[in-house]
């Protein structure tokens, strides 16, 4: 019998590959960019280009998609000034995660 095309496989517990895949994907799609350019060390403004909009788009992707995963997961304004960067936002993810 033939699986669906849609799987919860995706909803395995969160680590650091996790939550960067998901940080890649949502970037790559709001930046119109290569997964492959983006890496840990990437600075969101130096290195990708993301303007102030992308920010904020990625940070409403990031809450829509791990809300499903951690209740109530907000990632608050004030905290956003300190994510310069894409292991800054991971690091922000799994101190809420753990």
């Amino acid at each position: 019998m033939p699986l669906p095309a849609e799987t919860d496989v995706e909803q395995s517990p969160l680590d650091r590959d996790g939550v960067f895949s998901i940080i890649c994907e949502q970037l790559s799609d709001i930046l119109e960019i290569d997964p492959g350019r983006i890496a840990e060390s990437s600075s969101f403004v130096e290195d990708l280009e993301a303007d102030s909009l992308a920010l904020i788009e990625l940070v409403e992707g990031l809450e829509e998609e791990l809300s499903e995963r951690i209740s109530g997961f907000r990632i608050e304004d004030e905290d956003l000034e300190d994510l310069k960067t894409v292991r800054d936002a991971i690091d922000y993810v799994m101190a809420r995660v753990g």
